[in-house]
């Protein structure tokens, strides 16, 4: 008798994990099905780069089912609920979908109805989000006539997808207004709810200095209570105001509705979830990965790629009643763009904050850690390619390991 495996989600670790198991579980045993409401793949990333011309709408989206093995059962419905008592899945059409083994891959989104003011009558006139396709492409064309002023880059609390993207957008915006011939028409200001600029300490330390060469203010420790979008002001609960003329915000993220709705969700909607296995911790069957999972790891595609390896592993070994490995560190390895074709690169993981050395050969690089390079800039934009080629279609990275390497960094580990 055949056995399922159901995938919730066809984003990015979604995908990977279809791509991954499909090869890995026994055809005549096993049928893997994967679940999406949506028809479009976003690649994400490129975002960032939408509201500046530096990616066109076509770059960041592709037709989903396109990267799905074709031996993959592809249900295209939106979910209703996941019932783990019984084991089955219940699909809003009015369809059940049982399962042996479920992968949940759904995902974070942004929540701007959490914070009074935000998403009202001034959402997408002059105030925007950048982490949805609607608001990046949004923010492009204000930027495209915008005649200057107070630009103010805000996050509104952690965890958030890709946390360093706000600081990135910052640095995108000083670059983009400087080609305009205009930066000294626009004022911009970074604010945080975070005591520095870096989600860690050691970045915050090291590269603060970039703030202050690009002439962009910063506002710490500010948890927003609501947007005054009359008077063109965010507050916080301390009553502190930032005044703007232009808000970029990223709002609150959460997981799924679908996980409270289940019963399966922490506060924000993210399931419980083992760190090292990735394993739920509430339901043995039930696995979570990428965004969808609470595990104090940053959300974002180099993690997800990186869970998705170690995940693969853990399922088979699930499947053949053997002990799981708790093997994910948390490794996280990302470029930050710094603006004029020059970008970071950051490598860090549960116990190691971001350090110098080199990557990924020791010594040699060619890429350098906690330091500016024009090569860092063309890593993060080929990125792009290896994303669409290579990374949703489960092809290894040569080079790139799940587990940290220690070797070229120049480390100094941290509780």
């Amino acid at each position: 008798m055949m056995k399922n495996l159901v995938i919730l989600g066809a984003g990015t670790s979604g995908t990977m994990m279809a791509n991954h198991l499909v090869s890995s579980l026994p055809k005549k045993e096993w049928k893997i099905s994967i679940v999406d409401q949506y028809k479009t793949h976003y690649y994400q990333p490129g975002f960032l780069f939408l509201p500046f011309d530096i990616y066109t709408t076509k770059q960041v989206k592709k037709k989903g089912s396109k990267f799905l093995p074709k031996d993959v059962n592809y249900i295209q419905e939106k979910i209703d609920l996941i019932e783990p008592e019984n084991n089955k899945v219940c699909l809003a059409n009015g369809k059940e979908l049982s399962y042996d083994v479920l992968i949940v891959a759904t995902g974070t989104k942004t929540v701007p109805e959490e914070i009074e003011g935000m998403k009202g009558p001034k959402w997408y006139k002059n105030i925007f989000d950048f982490y949805t396709y609607e608001g990046a492409k949004a923010l492009r064309d204000k930027f495209r006539t915008w005649e200057g002023g107070k630009l103010v880059v805000h996050i509104t609390e952690m965890p958030i997808k890709c946390p360093v993207a706000p600081l990135e957008f910052a640095f995108l915006a000083d670059s983009y207004f400087k080609n305009k011939g205009m930066r000294d028409k626009v004022d911009i200001t970074f604010v945080t709810p975070l005591d520095g600029a870096f989600t860690k300490p050691r970045a915050t330390e090291a590269l603060h200095y970039l703030l202050e060469e690009k002439n962009i203010k910063e506002v710490t420790s500010f948890n927003i209570e609501r947007v005054d979008y009359e008077n063109n002001k965010i507050i916080d609960y301390g009553d502190t105001e930032v005044e703007y003329d232009l808000l970029v915000t990223v709002p609150t993220n959460m997981g799924d509705p679908l996980l409270e709705r289940s019963g399966l969700g922490d506060d924000l909607n993210y399931i419980p979830t083992n760190k090292a296995t990735l394993q739920s911790i509430d339901h043995e069957n039930i696995f979570a990965i990428g965004d969808a999972t609470n595990i104090p790891a940053s959300k974002a595609g180099s993690v997800a790629h990186f869970e998705a390896e170690i995940l693969t592993e853990n399922i088979l070994r699930y499947i053949n009643n053997e002990e799981l490995k708790e093997d994910f560190d948390g490794h996280a390895n990302c470029f930050i763009e710094t603006g004029g074709g020059k970008a970071l690169l950051i490598d860090f993981n549960y116990t190691t904050e971001p350090v110098e050395g080199t990557f990924p050969f020791p010594g040699v690089g060619p890429l350098r850690l906690l330091k500016e390079s024009r090569m860092n800039h063309m890593g993060k934009l080929a990125f792009r390619w290896i994303y669409w080629n290579m990374l949703l279609k489960g092809v290894p990275i040569p080079f790139v390991d799940a587990k940290m390497s220690e070797k070229g960094k120049q480390l100094e580990k941290t509780q």
